[in-house]
């Protein structure tokens, strides 16, 4: 996966500005799944004039500074039709909060709790944060295709979360009873 066919995803939806692929797309909607910031995408979107996969256009602006405009082409829209046929390798996973555990022995019990009770405050947030999305929920018939897929995603990566949060209290659990 690359942030080049995220960006041609979100373009294949609606036309939109660099500002608006950052604030409405990436923060708002995909942040759970591929976060980016604002130079990466400008970035990109260079890149992706320069392939020809997208277009920018200027709108002229009076009051305010001019806006740059990107649309997907056609050229776009079939690579991004040939990365989505294509299977994607299991990602590599790093964890740095599981090496740090992982060598926490030589710790006292109240440091290890102390940082599995930080991971667990941010895996909370989170799902907080994956909860307030809103699509219909699974079997909705008034969904759209797209909704549905979005949905499926979103049970996963709340389910991830939900996950992650009961495997570091039972951790902490754990570590409350070792009496070392």
């Amino acid at each position: 996966m690359s942030l080049a066919h995220a960006i041609l995803g979100l373009l294949q939806q609606e036309e939109r500005t660099g500002y608006d692929l950052k604030i409405s797309c990436f923060d708002r909607c995909i942040a759970h799944l591929w976060p980016a910031d604002q130079a990466q995408i400008y970035r990109t979107l260079d890149k992706l004039v320069e392939q020809g996969w997208i277009t920018c256009t200027v709108e002229i602006q009076h009051d305010r500074p001019n806006r740059k405009v990107y649309s997907l082409t056609e050229a776009g829209k079939a690579e991004l039709i040939r990365w989505l046929q294509c299977p994607q390798p299991l990602p590599t996973i790093r964890e740095p909060l599981l090496m740090q555990l992982f060598f926490a022995a030589q710790l006292p019990n109240e440091a290890i709790i102390q940082l599995l009770e930080q991971q667990l405050a941010a895996h909370i947030e989170k799902l907080t944060e994956c909860e307030k999305i809103e699509l219909p929920a699974l079997g909705d018939r008034c969904a759209s295709r797209e909704q549905m897929m979005q949905r499926l995603v979103l049970e996963l990566a709340i389910r991830r979360e939900q996950t992650y949060i009961d495997w570091l209290k039972t951790a902490i659990n754990v570590i409350r009873d070792v009496d070392i």
